[in-house]
């Protein structure tokens, strides 16, 4: 059923509320990466102004699109602002886990911000003060997918299946993580990963995911951003060979970041004078290039 002039209004003041806390360039490849063409537009100096002047005519799949990736709603539901405990840029990734694995959990949490990864975990991220139930609501309703630290006292537990019940209900990207236990009921469909639950396995684990959430066609476009804006953002040298090494593993980058990526080998001397990361970037952006 098409969108209502009153849900169209709905989305696209949320949208350009969103959006408007980017700079343009960030705004114009967000814009790209969800189909919306993109003219010049120096006449008009407000960001704000240039975001509506892009989305008000775009059909209702994209706006939707664009609103589920900023975490605003319509059809019936409340406009829901992007929680503060997300990483603003990031994929957005919700952590199901029983109390056992809170510390394991918050670990992998860590370890997945090195590749553009926000996740959410309800032991560490809902404030004393915040109403559980109303906090792990807004993580669901905004996470851009979940994943499920399987284990055998997991089914137990009276959150973890509703959990997944509500992010599969939404149609993310959903996996698991087999600690001791299979996947059951119909998250069995989906890809799994295997630990121990130690400590030793979150590197592997990390990258894993990363490696699966780069190719899935629901998280591969906001993945790829992010390890672009991780790049143009870089602090350290040392962060800049790393996230070198990331941009070559992506398969969906383009010429519109290619462009930027050159911009950053030219404005952020962490980048520019980092060993070997000028001509391993030039290298991708020449394969872009053909």
């Amino acid at each position: 059923m098409p969108l209502t002039a009153s849900q169209r209004v709905t989305l696209i003041t949320g949208i350009a509320a969103e959006l408007d806390r980017e700079n343009r360039s960030h705004i114009v490849a967000i814009l790209h990466q969800f189909g919306v063409e993109t003219e010049t537009e120096d006449r008009i100096d407000n960001d704000k102004a240039y975001i509506l002047a892009m989305i008000k005519d775009s059909p209702d799949e994209t706006l939707l699109a664009l609103g589920e990736h900023f975490g605003v709603f319509v059809a019936g539901k409340p406009v829901v602002p992007t929680p503060a405990f997300w990483e603003r840029g990031c994929l957005r990734l919700f952590i199901s886990h029983i109390n056992k694995h809170r510390r394991f959990a918050g670990r992998l949490q860590s370890a997945l911000m090195n590749y553009g990864i926000t996740a959410f975990v309800a032991h560490k991220d809902i404030a004393p003060t915040k109403a559980w139930e109303n906090e792990i609501i807004a993580a669901l309703e905004t996470c851009h997918a979940l994943i499920a630290l399987m284990h055998p006292t997991f089914h137990a537990s009276s959150w973890t299946d509703q959990e997944i019940g509500y992010a599969m209900g939404r149609g993310v990207a959903v996996c698991s993580v087999m600690i001791g236990e299979k996947p059951y009921g119909f998250i069995n469909r989906y890809q799994a990963f295997s630990s121990e639950g130690n400590d030793e396995d979150i590197p592997v684990l990390a990258m894993e995911i990363f490696e699966a959430y780069k190719t899935n066609p629901q998280t591969q476009g906001l993945l790829t951003e992010a390890v672009v804006q991780m790049f143009e953002k870089c602090p350290s040298f040392a962060r800049a060979r790393e996230i070198k090494d990331l941009l070559k593993r992506l398969p969906r980058l383009d010429p519109t970041h290619g462009s930027r990526l050159r911009k950053t080998l030219i404005s952020n001397h962490q980048v520019y004078d980092a060993f070997g990361v000028p001509e391993a970037v030039k290298a991708i952006i020449k394969r872009l290039k053909h």
